[in-house]
C-alpha cells in the first residue's frame, strides 16, 4: 500500500509540513506498514519557499531587509537542492504578516525589501529564480523592488521619489542606467494565480487594495497612481501593463516582473508540483491525501488541493481531501478525481479549540479516512485486492 501525502498548510494552525506529518501518523495508526511519501505543497504563496526547499533537500539563507513600512526585518530566500535555483517568497520581505494589526498603510507600503532579496541572491551568484508573490502588503506596482535593484524613479527635480504607491504620481521619469545589468542574463519564474490587470475595476487597487487596508478614497488614488506608473513604464519599455493579465498580482509587482525581467508567470501550484515531481511519484500509488484549512467551490479555481487532485487523476490515482471545514459547492471536486472531502471536526467545538487541536484532529481524520477507504479493498490477509 503506497499513499502520497500532499497537503497545503492549515492556515493559522499547521504548516504544510506539520499537516503532512500529522496525516502520516494517522495513516500509520490504521496501517503501520503502509508506504507513505510526504510531499507538503503550496500554491506559490506563503509556505512555498519552505515546501520547495524541504522537497529538494535545499537550504534557507537569512538576510536583513527593509520591510513593507520601512523598518528592518529578517527575511530569507531558499536554495533548492540543485544548488542553482533561488526561491524567493516576497511575503518574507514585503508581506502583510510583517505589519502589526491595525497598522496597515497601503499608500506607504513598499516592495523594496523584495528587491533587496533578489540583489542579495544575485550577489551570491544565483541566476535562476522562482518568485512567489502571494501575501503582499503592497500596492506600489513593484516600484520599490525596482529601486532596490538600481532603477531610478525621478521627480520633477531629478530626485528619487519615496516609497509606496502613494508616491507614484510624483514620478516624472524612469532612468534605467543603473538598473542591475545581471538581471538580463537571469531567468525568473513568477508563481502566481492572479490574472488581474494592473488598473481599472478589476485591477490591483480595486480588487486587492481593501485587503491591505485601503479606504475607498485610497483605492481610487492608488489606481490613478498605477495608471500613471503604467504610462511611464510603457514609454520606457514599450510594454503596456494597464490591462495585461497578471500585471495586478501582489499590488502590481506582477507587472514589474513582466516589464523589466526575463521570464514567465505560471500558476503557483504548477510551479511547486513541477519541482516536487508529484507526477512521477504518484505513478504507483494507491491513494493521494491532500487538504487545507477550508475546502469549498473556490478550491477548484486552482488552489493546492485541486492541483494535487488533477495531477493524481492523470495517473488514475484517487484523491481524498481533508480540511478544517467544508464549504458550499465542494461537490464540483468530484469531477476531478476526488473520492471524498472530509472535515477534521469530530464534535461541536469553538473555532479556537479546533485551531489549538488541529494537529491531533488532522491525525484522527487521516486514520478514519484510510480505514474507510481501504476496508473493502483489503482481503483477510491485509493485502490489497487487485
Amino acid at each position: 500500500m503506497k499513499i502520497i501525502i500532499a497537503p497545503d498548510s492549515f492556515k493559522g494552525s499547521l504548516t504544510a509540513i506539520e499537516a503532512a506529518q500529522a496525516i502520516d501518523r494517522g495513516v500509520k495508526k490504521a496501517f503501520y506498514d503502509a508506504e507513505t511519501v510526504l510531499l507538503p505543497v503550496a500554491d506559490g504563496g506563503e509556505g512555498s519557499m519552505e515546501t520547495l526547499v524541504s522537497a529538494t533537500d535545499g537550504k534557507i539563507k537569512h538576510t536583513p531587509v527593509i520591510g513593507p513600512l520601512g523598518n528592518k526585518v529578517e527575511a530569507a530566500y531558499g536554495v533548492l537542492g540543485d544548488g542553482k535555483t533561488c526561491v524567493i517568497e516576497m511575503a518574507t520581505a514585503s508581506g502583510l504578516n510583517l505589519i502589526p494589526e491595525g497598522n496597515l498603510s497601503p499608500l506607504q507600503a513598499t516592495t523594496y525589501g523584495t528587491g533587496q532579496l533578489i540583489k542579495q541572491a544575485l550577489d551570491d551568484g544565483f541566476s535562476s529564480f522562482i518568485i512567489g508573490v502571494g501575501g503582499s502588503a503592497t500596492n506600489d506596482g513593484g516600484a520599490g523592488m525596482l529601486q532596490a535593484l538600481g532603477l531610478q524613479l525621478l521627480n520633477e527635480n531629478g530626485h528619487e521619489i519615496g516609497y509606496g504607491g502613494g508616491e507614484l504620481n510624483r514620478m516624472k521619469q524612469i532612468d534605467m542606467r543603473y538598473f542591475d545589468k545581471r538581471i538580463k542574463d537571469c531567468s525568473f519564474r513568477i508563481a502566481s494565480d492572479v490574472q488581474n490587470p494592473l488598473t481599472g475595476v478589476n485591477g490591483a487597487s480595486a480588487i486587492f487594495g481593501p485587503q491591505k487596508g485601503a479606504t475607498a478614497a485610497e483605492v481610487a488614488l492608488l489606481d490613478e497612481n498605477l495608471m500613471h506608473w503604467a504610462n511611464k513604464v510603457e514609454k520606457t519599455t514599450g510594454i503596456k501593463l494597464h490591462d495585461l493579465p497578471g500585471a495586478g498580482a501582489a499590488g502590481g509587482i506582477g507587472g514589474a516582473f513582466q516589464a523589466f525581467f526575463p521570464g514567465d508567470m505560471k500558476r503557483g501550484i504548477d510551479v511547486v508540483l513541477d519541482y516536487i515531481k508529484l507526477d512521477e511519484k504518484v505513478i504507483d500509488a494507491d491513494l493521494v491525501i491532500t487538504g487545507e484549512g477550508q475546502i469549498d467551490s473556490q478550491t477548484a479555481s486552482g488552489k493546492t488541493p485541486m492541483g494535487v487532485a488533477q495531477a493524481a487523476k492523470k495517473r488514475n490515482v484517487p484523491t481524498i481531501m481533508i480540511a478544517g471545514s467544508i464549504g458550499k459547492g465542494f461537490e464540483v471536486l468530484y469531477d476531478f478525481g476526488v473520492v471524498s472531502a472530509n472535515s477534521i471536526i469530530n464534535r461541536p467545538m469553538p473555532l479556537e479549540e479546533a485551531i489549538e487541536r488541529a494537529e491531533e484532529l488532522v491525525e484522527w481524520s487521516a486514520e478514519q479516512v484510510v480505514r474507510s477507504y481501504f476496508f473493502q479493498k483489503l482481503n483477510n490477509n491485509g493485502r490489497l485486492n487487485t
